[in-house]
């Protein structure tokens, strides 16, 4: 018997017990996958049609030549996906929703700002035909590629499915209701035409995309590639966990192939009952989109206007810097190009920018826009030379920030402790030197805090002068710090050193009472 193929899911977890058709002109053969997924059978050399079904999953038709490399067939299971096309927009452009549904459902469109408030009904789907809003993806490693949905059997222009950016900037969530009650979101950050607020905020989407596992690779699992065969016990087959997570960083950055933008993300879902205060339920919500609403909706709730642009836009030069007052980062914002940082650098240093760094793990690897995926140069420094991946491919990310990621503290929350309380960010806060604030935080990934998850520190290459105000107490010397520096054009730059900032600026005082000194000095507020 033959060796044809693999069949796996939208995971690459191997698909057992699939029923398979190939046929070549009148001749027929049948096979059913084994549990690793395996398709064999006696079939020669050739060019055959491969007809792929199983219950719970969508079934496909394959043309291809057969009797080479096997060949790696996936199927998609019949769970709501979607994502909006593109991810980002200005105000008035339009987005395309590309779902995935085994059911007629109900779309609807959502702005998360001071509150989660349902913005337009889009309307019910099912397309007449039974099963006709599922999708077919590509076979292979479609990480690299993108899923393509609508690619296939939306020939008519009236089957397009387009939406206009509202008029409004914000963080927008699509929300996809199955008859059964099966649910799905995604996020489509939507820029303003022309600048509108003082503030320009980042939603960091080259985050987002890092994380996103859909197809089976994310930055963080078969980072470097697929396996040859489906992952059928990912505990006792994925360098992951048979090695370290760090092992997944251990090659040169050229090893790293692109992940493409065009994917559902199901681990930045925001449901429609989710209240602000509600705690970040979740292993990644906390340090994704969920995250940053919390500061979106602190901003609105306390009257500072913002625009809100994606990572994409501070690359391409769509989010105009010298139009702002202040530029705000949020909560994780790990991977740049080193456009982002060449513009954020010349702003704050030539130009007196204010930035706001409300994050932590912040610039820590540069990323390479290439076509709608991004690349990774992800090999991790094992060089003391070298104080991040972005310092070993550009420039120090201190240099910059004034403060960048080390592990000490990783995955632990603590509060901060205060180490000059005469400074400007402490006014009127009540703090004293050794007071503790940050103490409630909505992060249950690593609660503790608000210095937490993941914590950045002053460094060799901080700028002279860089003044560190208050440091969190996480074990092993492990606290963010939060630091401020001016620069001689009247720039000015404020890091927090924490993930977890934005998760307790809701519910704490203290983190409140600074976040609004900070912005209320570099808008010019006070």
């Amino acid at each position: 018997m033959t060796l044809l193929g693999y069949v796996s899911d939208e995971r690459y977890l191997a698909l057992p017990d699939v029923a398979v058709e190939i046929n070549a002109g009148d001749a027929h053969w049948t096979a059913r996958s084994t549990a690793t997924g395996a398709i064999h059978a006696d079939v020669p050399p050739g060019n055959y049609r491969v007809t792929l079904a199983k219950d719970g999953y969508g079934a496909k038709h394959v043309d291809l030549a057969l009797g080479a490399e096997p060949h790696q067939f996936r199927l998609l299971s019949d769970q709501i996906f979607g994502y909006l096309w593109p991810k980002w927009a200005r105000s008035g452009d339009e987005g395309e929703f590309r779902i995935h549904s085994p059911e007629p459902y109900r779309l609807s469109l959502w702005r998360y700002g001071a509150v989660a408030e349902e913005t337009a009904l889009i309307g019910w789907f099912d397309e007449h035909a039974p099963r006709a809003t599922v999708q077919v993806t590509p076979d292979g490693d479609y990480t690299q590629t993108g899923v393509r949905f609508n690619e296939k059997g939306y020939v008519d222009p009236s089957h397009r499915q387009y939406v206009t950016a509202p008029d409004r900037s914000g963080l927008y969530y699509f929300h996809v209701e199955g008859e059964s009650g099966a649910r799905f979101s995604f996020p489509w950050v939507v820029a303003p035409r022309q600048p509108t607020a003082p503030i320009a905020v980042v939603a960091s989407t080259n985050t987002w995309n890092a994380y996103n596992n859909f197809g089976g690779r994310s930055n963080y699992i078969n980072a470097s590639a697929l396996p040859s065969a489906p992952v059928l016990v990912p505990r006792l087959e994925m360098p992951r966990y048979l090695a370290s997570s760090f092992s997944e960083h251990a090659l040169p950055d050229d090893a790293y192939p692109p992940l493409s933008f065009e994917r559902p993300e199901p681990l930045n879902q925001l449901s429609a009952e989710a209240q602000p205060e509600d705690p970040i339920r979740g292993r990644q919500p906390c340090h994704l989109a969920a995250a940053e609403w919390r500061l979106l909706s602190w901003l609105e709730r306390n009257g500072y206007e913002y625009d809100l642009y994606s990572d994409a836009h501070l690359h391409d030069g769509t989010l105009p810097l010298d139009s702002y007052r202040t530029l705000v980062l949020s909560t994780h914002p790990e991977y740049w190009s080193r456009e982002m940082y060449s513009a954020v650098y010349s702003w704050v240093h030539d130009r007196g920018g204010k930035l706001a760094n409300f994050g932590g793990n912040v610039a820590d690897c540069e990323v390479v826009f290439s076509s709608d995926a991004l690349r990774f140069r992800t090999q991790a420094v094992e060089s003391s030379a070298y104080e991040s991946r972005m310092h070993r491919t550009f420039r120090p990310t201190s240099e910059l920030f004034g403060v960048v990621f080390t592990s000490a503290g990783a995955m632990t929350g603590a509060p901060y402790e205060v180490v000059d309380p005469s400074h400007w960010a402490f006014r009127g806060t009540g703090l004293d030197k050794g007071d503790l604030f940050g103490v409630r935080s909505l992060h249950e990934r690593c609660p503790g805090g608000a210095s937490g998850h993941e914590t950045d520190k002053t460094g060799p290459h901080s700028p002279q002068g860089t003044h560190v105000l208050a440091r969190g107490l996480n074990p092993g010397d492990g606290g963010g710090e939060i630091a401020c520096y001016t620069t001689a054009s009247g720039g000015e730059v404020f890091s927090v050193g924490s993930i977890a900032w934005t998760s307790a600026v809701l519910v704490d005082d203290g983190v409140s009472a600074i976040t609004a000194n900070v912005l209320d000095r570099f808008t010019g507020r006070s």
